[in-house]
């Protein structure tokens, strides 16, 4: 057994008695270089809310984890994938956001229907046995749940219901499906990928790191929910909502339509692996993508979302400022943070440390999960 396979066997336990990741996890190229084979072309990964891509023709071209993707809709509505690559002579067909009838290459101008099949190669006639109907794109498995986005870059991984488990009953009180996303922003954050997804999943460290801006809303959260699936979530009551600044509660919007019991007086965190997380409040669902550029820093999504009844208000546009307020104000509490913490992680003896099993079981069911894929993978150091 080498040091890091080692390493990882404590990870593997229940939360009361598991160990944080190996710090070399967060610090080394190749580990991560590892991830990206094991975590993001294996399996099934969340690319965000679905309707990024709302309407037949459009289109989001996604660098992730190493790997260019086309994201897009149809013509029959049917969220689609595929490499961002075209199949003439490898050109790069599309960037950023839009909306298009196809994809044309800006090389050769093959052209590709939204279904991915190649609708025009000119010249290429006078080619011996050239058939079109083998050269469309590169299609990945695509789909969408509660509204999220799926794609899985290999053909033989399970299917995605098999993977979420018991995802869909769990979030059933929010209508995730009709939420509408009304802000999607990136940034970049000096510090490994898995940390940023952390720190959105514990409670450790608000009364540290947010004492004046969120802390106060938040009570001592629930025993987590056991999730049967690569996720894991656990519940918290908040006093007043946790989407504004804890100054700011006069300004909350409607709670969502049909919202009752509990869930009408808190918070759900999901961390659904590798690398998407969300937290389903009373009135508004926020959530987080983050991508590994390197061992040492990511590239981070972060989409609020509303329901449509709340959209649809006529001051909405004033008062959602609240809740963008309450984002940008957390985030610039968190990564200085993260890039503290990450500087601690690159020490030569940083060590893997205990969990608290009440304030951070979805960090804890993360690194078991994490240690079985990358002990699964064979990663070394």
């Amino acid at each position: 057994m080498n040091a890091l396979d080692s390493w990882l066997s404590l990870c593997v336990a229940p939360k009361e008695k598991g160990w944080s990741i190996p710090p070399v996890c967060y610090t080394d190229d190749g580990i991560a270089s590892a991830e990206i084979n094991t975590l993001f072309r294996s399996g099934w990964i969340g690319v965000g809310r679905a309707d990024h891509v709302a309407e037949p023709g459009d289109f989001a071209a996604l660098d992730i984890a190493g790997q260019s993707i086309i994201l897009l809709r149809d013509h029959e509505g049917i969220l689609r994938a595929f490499a961002n690559t075209c199949r003439h002579r490898g050109a790069r067909l599309l960037d950023g956001d839009g909306n298009c009838r196809g994809i044309r290459c800006p090389f050769h101008s093959w052209a590709y229907k939204l279904d991915g099949s190649l609708a025009a190669a000119p010249h290429m006639q006078d080619v011996q046995g050239f058939n079109r109907a083998d050269n469309g794109l590169i299609a990945y498995r695509a789909e969408e749940r509660l509204g999220f986005a799926f794609i899985c870059l290999d053909p033989i991984a399970p299917d995605l219901d098999e993977t979420l488990g018991d995802f869909n009953a769990i979030h059933s009180p929010w209508p995730m499906d009709s939420l509408v996303s009304t802000r999607r922003t990136a940034i970049t954050v000096d510090c490994n990928w898995k940390a940023f997804i952390e720190v959105f999943n514990e409670y450790y460290h608000l009364p540290f790191v947010h004492p004046d801006s969120v802390d106060a809303i938040y009570n001592r959260p629930d025993t987590p929910d056991s999730a049967k699936g690569a996720f894991a979530t656990q519940f918290g009551s908040t006093e007043g909502t946790g989407a504004v600044l804890q100054t700011e509660q006069d300004r909350a919007l409607p709670p969502m339509p049909n919202l009752t019991g509990r869930e009408a007086a808190g918070v759900r965190y999901t961390w659904v692996f590798p690398n998407m997380t969300f937290a389903a409040g009373t009135d508004a669902v926020w959530v987080y993508e983050a991508y590994p550029l390197g061992a040492n820093r990511c590239q981070v999504f972060q989409t609020a979302c509303f329901p449509p009844e709340t959209v649809a208000l006529p001051d909405f546009d004033t008062r959602v400022s609240a809740y963008y307020e309450r984002l940008d104000a957390a985030l610039a509490e968190d990564i200085p943070a993260l890039i503290n913490q990450q500087r601690g992680l690159s020490c030569p003896d940083a060590r893997q440390g205990r969990f608290q099993p009440d304030l951070e079981p979805n960090v804890a069911a993360f690194a078991c999960w994490y240690a079985e894929q990358m002990r699964g993978g064979k990663a070394t150091t």
